[in-house]
């Protein structure tokens, strides 16, 4: 076996990693074609064979108009202070953008929620906020996953 296969997550060791961590990094394309960084809340949502991933930003931030004209994304989310403890899931996605304001709302009531905004002040939140946002469901065509942590402290 490979080093590589070594350290590959199942899909369920993955899917419980992206539900253990709480930011994402998006890599959308920006405007002059250079990659555009940005770090997400994010909710998963799916199976553990096909999780998508779901998040909502303003409408008019410049990864909501990169998305817009480039409905593709690569994620990532990372854990570990060194080496020997490095675990990670990458993916190129397909984004679908969501705009129906009841489903835009759900989506921020499902990361509010998840981020511990307290239940009393969910509500009031979402309704200020999602008249000027959109979700994001990122859809994975391709992932990779590591876990430093399987090699033992032998590199």
């Amino acid at each position: 076996m490979s080093r590589r296969d070594a350290i590959r997550m199942s899909d369920a060791e993955a899917v419980a990693f992206l539900a253990e961590e709480r930011t994402l990094t998006c890599a959308t394309l920006g405007p002059g074609g250079r990659p555009h960084l940005v770090p997400l809340w994010y909710v998963v949502e799916g199976t553990p064979e096909e999780p998508v991933l779901a998040a909502w930003t303003y409408a008019r931030s410049q990864k909501a108009r990169n998305l817009e004209r480039v409905p593709q994304a690569t994620l990532q989310v990372e854990a570990g202070e060194v080496y020997a403890e490095l675990r990670g899931w990458t993916a190129e996605c397909d984004v679908e953008l969501v705009r129906d304001p009841d489903a835009v709302a759900a989506l921020g009531r499902a990361v509010l929620t998840r981020y511990g905004t307290p239940s009393a002040d969910v509500d009031a939140v979402v309704a200020a906020q999602a008249p000027k946002r959109l979700g994001m469901r990122f859809r994975p065509t391709r992932t990779a996953s590591w876990d430093h942590r399987r090699l033992g402290g032998v590199y």
